[in-house]
């Protein structure tokens, strides 16, 4: 296995979460390397469900290292309260490392989240209001706190009351809304800092020794490649990048570390939020898909808007991300429908593109061109091998390659982790 990255190719919810739990038992060390509570990840675990946010998938093997990357920001109320669920449910939390420099959330992150999407009524973005902009705005205007400040008390507090002075100035006389409390706050962040601080670490130094020591590492990102801040459907993106480029700078390392890019997509096409999104179906087939899929948001519960498999956008991921291999997930929800379709371009004005277009004008126009395929009423979920799947089935996944230009390594057939087709050695 080596070193791994795992990326979402569509808007996120593509199943990586499964994916990364799957892998993970082949790792010694999973790391997270971006992003923050507004994704999530839901693995299933001997009829289980973990609900996971901020914790790397890998917790659930206790004898991995599961770390948190200094390109994550961290709600730490959030944080402590997932590590509480799931050491209640037996699942050991000891190993868990969290980067000294990962940016930390503070109640008026969430207030300028929420006065900030209010105001831009129609034209909302569809952020989830957890205060994940703002502070990737912190750190960014190099205002932000980290972990390495938070369980220092003296540096939390002059940075505390710097920045509650500044931001409830913002909101006061720009959103007409009530800041926050500067001494409530400090005397609460420092009880997350009491729980929080043994897990701190230099993050960077235990990756490299990994890696020196020849031991799997899995980098997983949250989101997906069309949630990228730079090569997403911008505006309509997180504040993060999600592509694979973004895990050295996520976990510390050089891009001559790396040795596989790993893409999963779903076998069909999903987005929760706003923007354009050129196969969406909004008739019964959209919705057989979202009632057979589960496809209400992990960490929201919104319903999540279904469509046909987009090729023009596995096609983008592939490029972008420097795909070895795509793992497709979900290819039983399609189970039971008599065609299925594939976009392999998009009608724009008389022409057809075949690469996604960086304006969200042109894509908003965009109609998709389909490819249709003979469906399969076959229950596939107990399929345990390629061979076992449908003809129809296995004629689908060749297609999605061929379109996307990558080779298919895991195909999933359900959502419980054993519910995992293997094609390659991973």
């Amino acid at each position: 296995m080596s070193t791994v990255v795992l990326i979402g190719t569509q808007w996120g919810d593509e199943g990586k979460g499964k994916v990364t739990d799957f892998l993970a038992e082949k790792a010694d060390v999973i790391v997270r390397y971006q992003g923050g509570n507004n994704a999530g990840h839901t693995v299933v675990v001997d009829d289980k469900v973990y609900k996971l946010h901020l914790t790397p998938s890998g917790i659930l093997y206790r004898e991995k290292t599961c770390i948190i990357g200094s390109g994550v920001v961290i709600d730490p109320a959030v944080l402590i309260k997932e590590l509480e669920t799931l050491e209640s449910n037996g699942v050991s939390t000891a190993n868990l490392k969290i980067s000294q420099r990962a940016h930390v959330i503070f109640p008026y992150h969430k207030l300028q989240d929420q006065a900030e999407e209010a105001s831009k009524g129609k034209n909302k973005i569809g952020t989830t209001c957890r205060g994940i902009g703002p502070a990737y705005m912190d750190k960014s205007a190099r205002i932000g706190i980290r972990m390495v400040d938070l369980i220092d008390q003296d540096e939390l507090a002059v940075l505390l009351e710097r920045n509650v002075e500044g931001k409830n100035r913002i909101l006061n006389r720009v959103y007409g809304s009530e800041g926050v409390d500067y001494k409530a706050v400090l005397e609460t962040y420092r009880g997350y800092a009491d729980t929080l601080k043994k897990y701190v670490a230099d993050v960077p130094v235990i990756i490299d020794e990994a890696i020196k020591q020849g031991k799997n590492i899995l980098f997983e990102g949250a989101q997906g490649t069309l949630l990228d801040l730079d090569y997403g459907t911008y505006p309509f993106v997180t504040s993060s990048n999600p592509t694979a480029g973004a895990a050295c700078v996520g976990a510390g390392i050089g891009p001559t570390k790396i040795d596989r890019v790993l893409g999963v997509a779903k076998a069909y096409t999903t987005r929760v939020g706003e923007g354009p999104f050129p196969t969406e179906l909004e008739d019964e087939v959209g919705a057989y898909m979202r009632d057979k899929g589960g496809e209400f948001g992990t960490t929201t519960g919104r319903p999540r808007r279904c469509g046909w498999f987009d090729g023009v956008i596995g096609r983008y991921a592939v490029r972008i991300n420097g795909l070895d291999y795509l793992a497709v997930t979900k290819l039983d929800v399609l189970s039971g429908l008599e065609k299925v379709r594939i976009c392999t371009g998009y009608q724009y004005r008389g022409d057809v593109l075949t690469e996604f277009p960086a304006s969200l004008k042109v894509l908003s126009e965009c109609k998709p061109v389909y490819e249709e395929l003979p469906g399969w009423r076959e229950d596939i979920t107990g399929a345990g091998k390629l061979e076992d799947l449908p003809v129809n089935a296995r004629k689908y996944l060749d297609r999605i390659s061929e379109i996307a230009g990558a080779p298919i390594a895991l195909i999933g057939v359900g959502s419980k982790r054993s519910q995992t087709i293997l094609t390659a050695d991973l």
